[in-house]
């Protein structure tokens, strides 16, 4: 059973920063993509960064876009999205999902191509 379990986020002031961490269990990922999603109060889902498990190729929204940066550690079998320049835009709940490589590096803002996703961590940012 593929499970995605986040974990970092927290309190920052405008300007901060924090590192949010995706531990994901159930399988190699061996071609999957590993992405972050957000959602605030009152929107919907929306999409944040992408990377290729097996190659490191990285996609960004562009809301965050020199300010985020996604990574992973496949021998930790962890997922990471450091944040700098926070915004108070960026308050969500953050979420983490996996999906299979049948869309290769396509379509990755759409949520609904992803397969599995964790139950979210909040990132608050004070302005």
């Amino acid at each position: 059973q593929v499970q995605l379990v986040e974990s970092g986020g927290g309190l920052a002031q405008t300007g901060g920063s924090l590192r949010l961490s995706c531990a994901a269990s159930g399988s190699t990922f061996s071609g999957y993509i590993l992405g972050w999603f957000r959602q605030a109060p009152g929107k919907e889902r929306e999409f944040v960064a992408a990377i290729h498990w097996s190659g490191g190729m990285t996609y960004y929204a562009n809301s965050v876009k020199g300010r985020f940066t996604i990574s992973r550690d496949n021998a930790k079998n962890t997922v990471y999205l450091q944040m700098d320049s926070l915004k108070p835009e960026d308050t969500a709940v953050y979420y983490c999902a996996a999906r299979t490589g049948r869309y290769y590096f396509t379509n990755l803002e759409r949520s609904e191509t992803y397969d599995y996703w964790g139950r979210g961590t909040q990132v608050t940012v004070s302005s």
